[in-house]
């Protein structure tokens, strides 16, 4: 197993419409993370900035990384794009964080 964490970023006055459509989120997408070898992924906003924590675990073995090659993964992408700092794939920026302290 592994924790990825990374941070993005929502535009401001975004953040009821990012909420609306994670809790809507297409079952086919989430079907398509879990067979990539994501079974658990959260997503914290600070709303003071605007800023969001991400949280995946991966199991062994995992696909995460080949997501962007995945055609729903880009149609969620762009849903999403108007609502995000985005590359220029329509891909939210997100920056890895390093792990310092894990207790279980």
């Amino acid at each position: 197993m592994e924790r990825a964490a990374f941070k993005m970023r929502v535009k401001p006055g975004c953040e009821a419409e990012y909420q609306r459509r994670h809790d809507e989120i297409w079952p086919e997408l989430e079907q398509l993370l879990s067979d990539a070898g994501i079974y658990d992924y959260s997503i914290f906003l600070d709303e003071q900035t605007g800023v969001l924590f991400a949280l995946q675990k991966r199991k062994e073995g995992h696909r995460a990384d080949r997501l962007a090659e995945e055609a729903l993964m880009r149609r969620w992408w762009e849903y999403m794009s108007d609502l995000m700092d985005v590359n220029p794939d329509n891909s939210p920026v997100c920056i890895p964080l390093k792990e310092v302290f894990h207790m279980d």
